[in-house]
This record gives structure tokens, sequence and C-alpha cells, in this order.
């Protein structure tokens, strides 16, 4: 990081009041990316070469260590006058992508889906409501099934004091606690 990115940063979390998410989307705004209202972005690996390819909804949340990538280098092996291949990627509204998905060059998410945990999504999925993951990807059911298989496990630890004690005291609510 260059000193200049260092005071930039200084300026914008002490003197604009900026939180470390707020400050990470303005940045991927700021270089070309287009970005919703209301997202989560917790993956510092979204920067490419090519933000103004990516196109996120609202109320999208990106995990850690998510990877939108916009171009393929390995076509200079086997492409004699071609240095990459480029696509661009949209995500639709309402969506999730799960810790370390990443999305190739060229991909579409419909809106209110779930990109599963490590998924590596190699092609578009245009029908909303669906949960994938893989790899490669491939939908895995609706957003409904998760529902209903999720149900009995599932609990709001907000507001609930001592989050190890809620949660010890309901171990009977963790996945794979019943059988």
């Amino acid at each position: 990081m260059i000193i200049r990115d260092i005071f930039r940063e200084i300026y914008y979390y002490k003197v604009k009041k900026m939180s470390p998410m707020q400050f990470r989307i303005f940045h991927l705004k700021r270089i070309g990316m287009e970005i919703g209202e209301d997202c989560k972005i917790y993956s510092d690996r979204l920067e490419t070469n090519e933000p103004y390819l990516i196109k996120i909804g609202s109320d999208v949340m990106i995990s850690p260590e998510v990877a939108l990538l916009t171009h393929d280098a390995s076509a200079c092996y086997y492409l004699p006058d071609a240095t990459d291949l480029f696509g661009r990627i949209t995500i639709g509204d309402h969506c999730f992508l799960g810790y370390g998905a990443i999305l190739l060059p060229g991909v579409s998410i419909a809106d209110h889906c779930i990109v599963g945990a490590g998924s590596v999504v190699t092609k578009s999925f245009n029908t909303p409501g669906m949960v994938i993951a893989g790899n490669p990807a491939k939908e895995i059911g609706t957003l409904e099934q998760l529902r209903e298989k999720n149900e009995p496990y599932s609990m709001n630890v907000h507001g609930k004091g001592s989050r190890k004690a809620y949660l010890l005291a309901n171990e009977d609510k963790f996945i794979g606690a019943r059988k």
C-alpha cells in the first residue's frame, strides 16, 4: 500500500466516519463496479482489473474470500493471437454468496439465489430463488426447500446477551443434533 492510499483510508475512516464496509463499497464503486443499495461485502477479493464489468444488485451479501473473475488469461496458451477471454459478471437482487465462492467470466446469477460456500460458478443461473452449490456449481434446490430443511435448526442470537451461553443452552438446535 502506498502512502497516498494510507492517507485516503485515514481520511475516509476518521474524517468521513465511514465504516470499513462503507469504505470498501465506496472504493469499489469509485473504480467502476456497479453496486446496488443495502449490500454487505466482506470479501477483499472483488477488486479486478475490470471492475466496470461487474454489476451487483441490491441487498446482496458477499461473504469473505469470494472472488469475481472477469477475465481468463489461460487463452494465451491455446489461442495463438489472444491474451485473455473477458466476460461480465451480474449478480441479481437479494442474493447471498457463501464463503470462498468463485464466479468465472460471463456468469449471471438471478434474483433471490444462494451460492454455497466454496462453489465454482462456471455458467449462468437464470432461475430466481435457487440454491446453487458445488464444483462446478449446479442447482441443488430452491430457497423454499432450504427453508423447510433448516427451519428446525434456526436461531436468532441478536439481543440474547452472551452468545456462548445462548448457544450452549440451545445445543439441541445445532445442525446434526437431531437424527
